[in-house]
């Protein structure tokens, strides 16, 4: 007994294997965690969307009509969820999806898909040939550095493609690193502290409410 109060009192009151209690609820300890992913993911989200706001201005001094991205209201938040096209489709969900993806190492399919949306608008037949080689060199080939998962024929259909690039030249490949996002990683997101963070409606104060 004695020294069962011994090891209690060494180890803060804290259970140990073959304890019966712990004096420090856990629940505290979950809403710690908690916190802290959900700060983690907004210095992920932030540091994307700096990136994103700053090359969007870059390509607007033209125009003279800078973006900037905010924060979506719970309810445009919501409308991700009901479609994947409704995520991709916002800035500020694309750059959170982004950092989502980017927590579970496997970015290189958003970036290999944002590439080849690119790759799509490009008219010059030299800027086309050009930015085939290099989505391949990035993607596609063995060992590339961003190396998505699709089968061997799909790269090899690829490889013969790009030699007189079309626009089609990476279809297959799109088609199949959207299907896998679609049906792995955005119902993971979905289900995510963040994302689920950013469908809460915050408390109007009594404060508020009276003015």
């Amino acid at each position: 007994m004695q020294s069962a109060l011994f090891l209690a009192v060494r180890h803060g009151g804290r259970m140990e294997r073959g304890g019966r209690r712990r004096s420090e609820p856990e629940e505290a300890d979950k809403g710690r965690m908690k916190r802290t992913i959900i700060k983690d993911w907004k210095t992920r989200l932030s540091y994307f969307l700096q990136n994103s706001s700053n090359s969007n201005k870059r390509k607007s001094k033209k125009a003279g009509k800078p973006r900037n991205y905010f924060r979506p209201s719970p309810e445009e938040a919501q409308l991700w969820s009901e479609a994947f096209d409704e995520l991709l489709a916002n800035k500020y969900g694309l750059a959170a999806f982004r950092a989502f993806l980017k927590s579970e190492f496997c970015e290189e399919n958003i970036e290999f898909w944002l590439a080849c949306e690119d790759f799509k608008k490009t008219k010059s037949p030299q800027k086309l040939t050009s930015k085939a080689k290099k989505i391949y060199n990035d993607f596609i080939e063995k060992e590339a550095p961003k190396e998505i998962n699709i089968d061997f024929q799909t790269k090899n259909m690829i490889a013969q493609n790009i030699q007189e690039a079309t626009h089609t030249c990476f279809s297959a490949a799109q088609k199949r690193v959207y299907s896998l996002m679609e049906n792995n990683s955005y119902p993971r997101f979905l289900e995510s502290e963040f994302y689920q963070e950013l469908c809460k409606k915050t408390p109007i104060s009594r404060a508020a409410q009276g003015t």
